[in-house]
Formats: structure tokens, sequence, C-alpha cells
């Protein structure tokens, strides 16, 4: 496609996203822990993005005794969780996004009081942190950008496209106050945020520094939560998760994609499976590096036999691509 002008864009107009992928329906899995046993070995927090396939998890996993041994708890729903009986264990905050659940497993880990045993996570930091910490690769996601119903945008951008957007190109998005074209971004926070930055080319110091006025992470006064279509409308863009999307679509999870579609980048499908996308990540589970040979972290996240590495087909029914370095260790944040 050739790049894209505020002169061409006004012609452009919407089509039909077709589904490339059909995911088969598994039922949608619980928001929270439900069942017994109430409390489990293995209480994590996080991501958005993988709380629907990590709830599912949650569900088929089991011990050597039929207990269920990973409770997951999504990133938004009640202010609090209690993640085990002891007391200290009740009333904690419930974070929202990759960065927030990594904050939420440091600051439990370093109370030792065995509060939080891992986080989901859809974007890799391995910055230095006490403890040290691993990401556990378990599926391949990708990321592309989603328009609402009658966008003046096309259903297919380059990537210097969405920089150009992204950057408030004034012959992309128009001139302040009445932007012709507002990109969208998820709240802080959120792992989808910090790896779409990474594709369109641009900081968090940028925003902070607000060297880009024309992108915004709020709608209507309230922070947007990533993977909602309904926060669009015909003038705006916002990234999207294909397994969310996927999922969503097949209602394995809630749908609230609204009017939402995926567009293209640089040519490739969206719709297609995960791994031929155009902006693919790893998905990981953070454990403790200390855990990384202790069960049941051991049995549940690590090496290409582990449980959830064996149950490729709720990855692939929750929309996500299987990856080859699922249950790998390498990729560690230090002490």
């Amino acid at each position: 496609m050739k790049s894209l002008t505020k002169s061409n864009l006004a012609k452009c107009v919407t089509v039909a996203a077709g589904l490339g992928l059909v995911v088969a329906g598994t039922g949608t899995a619980q928001a929270d822990p439900t069942g017994a046993p109430v409390y489990r070995q293995l209480a994590g927090v996080g991501s958005d993005t993988t709380q629907g396939v990590m709830n599912a998890m949650a569900d088929a996993i089991t011990g050597p005794n039929g207990e269920k041994l990973i409770a997951s708890y999504n990133a938004t729903g009640s202010t609090t969780v209690n993640t085990k009986a002891a007391a200290a264990c009740q009333g904690l905050s419930r974070p929202n996004g990759s960065g927030a659940g990594r904050t939420a497993l440091l600051n439990e880990l370093n109370k030792a009081n065995g509060c939080l045993d891992f986080s989901r996570s859809s974007s890799l930091n391995v910055t230095a942190s006490t403890p040290g910490l691993t990401y556990v690769p378990f599926a391949v996601d990708a990321v592309t950008y989603a328009v609402g119903a009658g966008s003046v945008l096309p259903l297919d951008l380059s990537t210097a496209d969405l920089h150009a957007l992204y950057t408030c190109d004034p012959g992309f998005v128009g001139t302040a106050p009445n932007w012709d074209i507002r990109p969208l971004l998820p709240q802080s926070g959120s792992g989808t945020r910090s790896y779409w930055l990474t594709v369109v080319g641009i900081t968090e110091g940028d925003l902070s520094a607000n060297r880009y006025p024309c992108v915004t992470d709020t709608k209507g006064g309230k922070k947007i939560e990533e993977h909602d279509g309904r926060v669009l409308d015909s003038k705006s863009l916002v990234p999207f998760s294909i397994g969310q999307y996927l999922a969503q679509s097949a209602s394995t999870i809630p749908d609230i994609r609204g009017a939402a579609q995926l567009g293209n980048i640089n040519g490739v499908p969206s719709l297609l499976l995960n791994t031929g996308a155009a902006a693919t990540r790893d998905v990981y589970n953070v454990i403790p590096t200390s855990k990384v040979g202790v069960s049941p972290w051991s049995d549940v996240f690590v090496g290409k036999t582990s449980k959830i590495c064996s149950r490729a087909d709720l990855i692939k029914a929750y929309g996500f691509g299987t990856n080859d370095n699922c249950g790998d260790t390498s990729r560690t944040s230090g002490n």
C-alpha cells in the first residue's frame, strides 16, 4: 500500500473484515477462581491479554490428587482479591495489566508472605529485579490496530503509516484541537500498550513529554482498557490483540469488541494464524527465578512437557498460536 496521506485518507472506506481463523468454542472460563479448593498453590495476576487462556488453564490443570493448582485473577473486576487463606493475602489490590502484575508479584515476594506465585505478562521486561524473575513463554500472540464502524481509516496500513499516525503527522491526523484522527492507547501498565509503542516507534517518555498530543489513553474521561472495541468511533484507532479478538468472536471470553474491525499491517492479513501476522510477540507467565526447579512451578510452567505447554488445545482455543519455545527459562530479570 502507498503511504497514507490526508487527501487519500478522506477517500478511504472500511470493508467487512473476514475471519481467516475460526476458534472453536470451549465455553467461557470464570473471571476469578471458583470452586474447590478456594485457595490454590499458584496464585497469579496481571495481563488482560492472557487472562482468558490462563483462567481456562486454571480450570483444567490439576495436581496428583486431582486438585486444581492455579488461581488466575482477572485484570479488572472487584477492587481487591483474596489469594490465600492467610490474613496478609486478603484484600490485595487487584493489579491491572502486565506491568502492574509484575510489580504486585515483586511486592508480595519481598514480603515473603506467599500471597502471589506468578504473574501474567504480554510483554518482556528483563530489567533487574529483587528477587529475580523468569519470564516463561507459553504462546504466541500478535497485535494489530482496530477501527470502528464507518471508519475513515483503511483496513490496510503500513508500519510507516502507523508511525505517522502515532507521531501526530498533520498530513495524517490534522491539527489541534480538532484532530481528524485520534490514535488511542490502553491504560498505562498494559503489556499491549508497551508492545504497541515499539511497533509504532514511540516511547513512554515521548508521551510523558506530550510530544504527540493527538495520542490519548482516555475516552469520556476514563482510562481505556485494552481490547475493548467499544471505545472506537469513526475517527480513531487502537491496538488490539489478535488472540483476544478471536477469543471474543468465539465467545470463549466476554465479547467487548463492539463494532471493532481489525486492520492489516504491511498487507499481511491479521486474522490468519497469529504466528504469520506482521507484529507477533511471545506471551509469558512470570515466576520467581528461585522456583524454576521447584514443584509445582516446575510442573506447571517449565519445559515443553509442562502442564501448560501440554495444553495446546486451550492455547489455540483462546486465539493464540503455539510457541516453539514454550517453557523456556532463559529470560530472567536479574538477582
